[in-house]
């Protein structure tokens, strides 16, 4: 005898809201609040990244758009995880990526002046 396929999966997560301090995440039956100060990496997030999240198991979190994972645990006891992330952009060495027109600029040693590249 073979047994049916599998259902949908019954664990649920639903993105509750977001204001400027962070977002509301609907974890099951409890609502769970992610302040940017303490989950940084989501500050720049857009909605449909924050919204695009799966519940792979009663306690992990994943949003693939943005390559993020958490255990509940940590959203729930943030300081049992002191652990912040320190991404920056990998750049070459001496240059910084100007905000006006997406421009390359290259630090011009001793003068603190920027040239363009």
């Amino acid at each position: 005898m073979k047994s049916a396929l599998r259902g949908r999966s019954t664990l649920a997560v639903e993105l509750a809201n977001v204001s400027s301090h962070g977002f509301w995440l609907l974890v099951g039956d409890r609502e769970r609040f992610l302040p940017f100060s303490q989950f940084p990496w989501f500050r720049d997030a857009t909605i449909g990244q924050l919204s695009n999240v799966t519940l792979p198991s009663p306690h992990h979190v994943y949003w693939p758009d943005l390559d993020i994972d958490l255990a509940v645990d940590s959203i729930d006891h943030p300081e049992r995880y002191p652990l912040v992330s320190r991404v920056s952009p990998e750049r070459p060495t001496g240059q910084v990526r100007s905000r006006e027109r997406g421009r390359t600029t290259s630090v011009t040693s001793g003068t603190g002046g920027r040239d363009a590249v």
